[in-house]
């Protein structure tokens, strides 16, 4: 959960380089980002994609402006420790606004949107591996983040435009005296930095052997697990994998080395061979491509506040009508190190949990308010009542077949196909389909003509009839245009189709 109080864009913050700048050690800021410690924050983030206005058409340009609409605010988030968080905010969408409220610990994570009559639970409990020790592992996982962050800015020189200036911040209301430290860097600049980057970890073969045995020490053991249970004693381990740890060391040493000494030896060649190649990345790795970061430091080294735009230049073409890609937003830290009580979402009247593969669309949508945000998202957007069945024609399995000019299709298959219920009571020749989307009764009898649709009587062409094999047909037309779907036949080949928006 560490990303609640540092945005993604912390990764990025390895291009500062590690040298100081105005008397602020940046590597050792850098690293102690990326140490979990309690504290509060809030932050806004959003996305702007600009358009080619040559090229993009009216569908595409509808699009980039509802993606451009999208922001997303929290005003509250909190962090107790590496696995127990809360964040309240806002996701906003062509005007309309999501309130959430998302909380996790160790064993689950909910989540609760407006609109919903439950919220939304996911298990974390992991039994794959039974016999790891994971909480070992996660301390071992939170250890090496900032050894790999090290290792990364050893070899990572400051660019060009840096800077750090003393500031009056205000922070959460607090005004502090803070360190600004300012950033920026260029798709350009950001290519040019490459090769150095590779020059100097291959040259330094002792800070690469401490990172690979690093390395080795987290993930030799999840190794032993794995097979300990795919071969019920773990004594024969994977063969590329030694069990000595010096030797697996050297080994891999010596191939990481002498695959950037075959990459470094060439790089320039197949640089400029790559960009003749593929000029569009001329276009990525250019000056119109640039980073700008603001970061702002407490004597403690504790980002407290921080500024990013990120702007990717793309090469424009009639597939991709784009001309470029920004993400930008702020945050606010504080309360870093101090007590903190996470805000818990209340499930108490139970949750809808999503591990659970059997949770149909209707089921999902009937939790929320149709006229809330998430249900035109989950509807409109993500389209997940969207069901497309074909049908082969004359099988009486799957497809569909045609008695007295009316082409029947299996009740229970179709149905199911459409996420219906079907309910037929033993001994009776009553059927009650239940559409898992409006939740409507669909009532037939064998062997009648006569149906009920959501309490109104039809009259169906031909009725339902039980075949030899057992199964029971209905007059497909009628079945899925009550399920609110349309039916379509290609006349050439005889398949159906059947569309559920």
């Amino acid at each position: 959960m560490k990303w609640i109080a540092v945005p993604l864009v912390l990764m990025m913050v390895a291009l500062t380089g590690c040298q100081a700048v105005g008397g602020v050690d940046i590597g050792k800021a850098v690293v102690n980002s990326t140490t979990v410690k309690s504290g509060e924050s809030k932050q806004s983030m959003h996305i702007k994609i600009e358009p080619t206005a040559n090229l993009v058409d009216e569908d595409a340009l509808q699009m980039i402006e509802l993606i451009n609409s999208i922001s997303l605010d929290i005003e509250d988030a909190k962090v107790k420790d590496s696995s127990t968080a809360s964040v309240k905010g806002t996701l906003s969408m062509q005007g309309k606004k999501l309130p959430f409220h998302l909380s996790m610990d160790k064993s689950e994570m909910v989540i609760d949107v407006d609109g919903a009559q439950k919220p939304l639970y996911i298990s974390l409990e992991d039994d794959t591996l039974p016999m790891l020790d994971t909480k070992a592992l996660e301390k071992q996982i939170e250890e090496l983040s900032p050894k790999l962050l090290t290792f990364a800015l050893k070899h990572l020189s400051n660019p060009k435009n840096i800077s750090v200036t003393p500031v009056q911040e205000s922070v959460n209301g607090d005004s502090l005296s803070l360190s600004k430290l300012h950033v920026e860097i260029s798709g350009e600049e950001l290519l040019a930095m490459v090769k150095p980057f590779l020059t100097s970890v291959a040259q330094d073969e002792q800070g690469l052997k401490d990172l690979i045995g690093d390395l080795y020490d987290v993930f030799y053991p999840i190794l032993v697990t794995i097979n300990t249970v795919d071969n019920g004693d773990g004594s024969a381990l994977p063969s590329t994998i030694s069990e000595s740890r010096d030797a697996e060391v050297a080994s891999l040493y010596e191939t990481i080395k002498g695959g950037l000494d075959e990459i470094l030896a060439n790089y320039d060649k197949e640089l400029a061979s790559l960009l003749t190649e593929t000029p569009e990345l001329k276009t990525v790795f250019g000056t119109d491509t640039n980073l700008k970061l603001d970061f702002y430091l407490d004597s403690a080294l504790n980002i407290r506040k921080q500024i990013y735009d990120f702007k990717v230049a793309l090469p424009a073409s009639e597939d991709l009508p784009i001309k470029s890609v920004s993400v930008y937003g702020d945050s606010e830290l504080w309360n870093i190190g101090g007590p903190v009580t996470v805000d818990a979402v209340d499930k108490t009247d139970g949750a809808i949990d999503l591990m659970q593969g059997d949770i149909t669309p209707g089921q999902m949508l009937r939790n929320f308010d149709s006229n809330s945000l998430v249900y035109q998202l989950l509807k409109d957007e993500a389209g997940i009542t969207r069901k497309y069945v074909m049908l082969y024609p004359d099988d009486e399995s799957y497809g569909a077949i045609t008695v007295k000019n009316t082409t029947f299709v299996p009740l229970r298959y179709l149905s199911e196909e459409l996420d219906a219920e079907v309910k037929w009571t033993k001994g009776s020749d009553k059927i009650v389909v239940i559409d898992d989307i409006t939740g409507d009764e669909i009532i037939l009898t064998v062997g009648s003509k006569k149906a009920t649709v959501a309490g109104k009587e039809v009259t169906m062409v031909e009725p339902a009839y039980v075949g030899k094999n057992g199964k029971t047909y209905v007059p497909l037309r009628f079945m899925a245009e009550s399920l609110g779907a349309s039916v379509d036949k290609e006349k050439e080949t005889g398949w159906i189709f059947i569309d559920r928006p």
